[in-house]
């Protein structure tokens, strides 16, 4: 039996970026150990009001009663008879005035050969080793699972002001940044949604492989993580829609819970190159363009001096003519995304698809505004130059390419030809975030993508989410 303890490196990777306490009585115990200092984090004496059903009378307050909020919920769907301690605290990380590391966390120790393991010679988290051992494993004064979180956001000129974490328990979160969602993203990264090899390398930790690499596989040959090279597990975990996760209870469980893949379409007489089927991001807002089709022709906002759209303020008179009834394309930047459909829908549009300003795979749209009702996608930055190509040659009034929006019900959103989810794998390694969620294209978003989204419920299992299902796959 070995031990590998103070996985800081690995737990600090895991982010979102943008005395203990009581336990969850339930299926599973999950007790928050409080490891702040007096006066900070969960012992920050500054008065708040009640809020969505937190009646915390300090900040510190309302932290851990979230965090006790998140708790229960995985307490009611786990099953252990092992307590899981989980040593949270708030501390000052990373941020600037425009972004910021929300919080990060994961196993504090790995096990492998421990008494009634399902394999041999393989990393486990903690908490679900002592799960399977049916007795504690750890130190009883450790974790199983660490946690910190952003003490600092929305309170300081210089930490996304305006845009702190929500202490709620109703997921009514509005602009702010839910904190259950977060956390209970980050506890699923502790339960044991990670692999403890390196994603960048493809080297196992300590030449020895993760019960999660057992069930993540190369889609381009089937082949599982585990039986891979070190080369090719990292040639695999930067190839866009090239890796799947293969576990019974998550492929039960997809059907269920995605949705239609959404495809952008474009023909018409003048689509010349650009004609074809693109891979889009849905928008958390608006008419989900995964459930009614929407035709119309494509036409390009310009209001910047090179040539590109941002549509950030209201449209001229003459981008008002070009998309009246139409489908609007508009440019990344400047501005968030429900500002841009806002303002297209007010000039008549009947859709929106936004062009990336960066290379890259494609990615949702985030926002919330009731009162949008076109639907809008985004595509890559690759694939909107394409189209744009064939849009030059087109009249500021009409252009002949037509752009169709809707649901390709022969694919499910975010699964790759054997209807497996696809997991996050973009081009450019992004350490943390690579390999250890589920793909940005799934529809709906899932509480383990890499960044959060702000339709996303405090829910871990189907039909609405498969966070749970997969920690099945691995032991659960």
């Amino acid at each position: 039996m070995n031990a590998i303890e103070s996985l800081r490196r690995i737990a600090a990777a895991l982010a979102f970026t943008l005395g203990a306490a009581g336990a969850a009585q339930a299926d599973a115990t999950i007790t928050i150990v409080n490891q702040n200092a007096p006066g900070v984090g969960f012992n920050d004496p500054t008065p708040v009001k009640p809020i969505g059903g937190n009646r915390g009378r300090t900040l510190g307050e309302q932290r851990l009663i979230a965090f006790q909020h998140a708790a229960n919920i995985w307490g009611r769907t786990l099953d252990s008879t092992v307590p899981v301690r989980i040593g949270a605290a708030f501390v000052p990380l990373a941020c600037t005035a425009s972004g910021a590391v929300l919080g990060s966390a994961g196993a504090y120790e790995i096990w492998t050969d421990f008494p009634n393991a399902p394999r041999a010679n393989t990393w486990y988290p903690a908490a679900l080793a002592s799960k399977l051992a049916r007795a504690d494993l750890t130190t009883p004064t450790d974790p199983h699972i660490i946690a910190r979180f952003n003490s600092r956001l929305g309170l300081f000129p210089d930490c996304l002001p305006g845009t702190g974490f929500y202490l709620g328990l109703d997921n009514r979160a509005g602009d702010q940044i839910d904190l259950v969602t977060v956390l209970l993203h980050e506890m699923a990264h502790g339960l044991g949604f990670q692999t403890f090899t390196d994603d960048e390398t493809g080297q196992l930790f300590f030449g020895i492989p993760s019960v999660w690499d057992y069930h993540l596989v190369d889609n381009r040959n089937n082949t599982p993580w585990v039986a891979l090279t070190d080369a090719q597990r990292a040639a695999s975990a930067i190839t866009w829609r090239g890796l799947s996760w293969d576990g019974p209870n998550v492929n039960a469980a997809v059907p269920q819970v995605l949705g239609p893949r959404t495809n952008l379409n474009i023909g018409g007489a003048n689509a010349g190159s650009a004609a074809g089927n693109y891979f889009v991001g849905d928008a958390s807002f608006g008419s989900p363009a995964g459930r009614r089709t929407v035709s119309g022709q494509l036409m390009q906002v310009i209001d910047q001096a090179n040539g590109t759209g941002l549509a950030c303020s209201p449209l001229s008179a003459d981008n008002v003519k070009a998309v009246r009834n139409n489908i609007a394309l508009v440019d990344r930047g400047n501005c968030d995304f429900v500002t841009k459909a806002r303002n297209v829908q007010a000039a008549g549009a009947i859709g929106m698809v936004v062009v990336d300003n960066v290379p890259g795979e494609v990615a949702g749209l985030s926002g919330t505004d009731l009162s949008i009702r076109i639907p809008s996608v985004r595509i890559t930055l690759a694939d909107g130059n394409t189209i744009k190509a064939v849009l030059k040659k087109c009249s500021c009034n009409t252009s002949g390419v037509i752009a169709t929006i809707g649901p390709d019900r022969t694919r499910l959103a975010g699964t790759d030809e054997q209807r497996r989810i696809l997991m996050y794998t973009p081009s450019t390694n992004v350490p943390g975030s690579s390999v250890s969620h589920y793909t940005t294209e799934a529809t709906p978003n899932q509480l383990m993508e890499p960044s959060i989204n702000s339709d996303l419920r405090h829910a871990v299992k189907p039909p609405r989410d498969l966070t749970f299902p997969l920690l099945r796959d691995i032991g659960w």
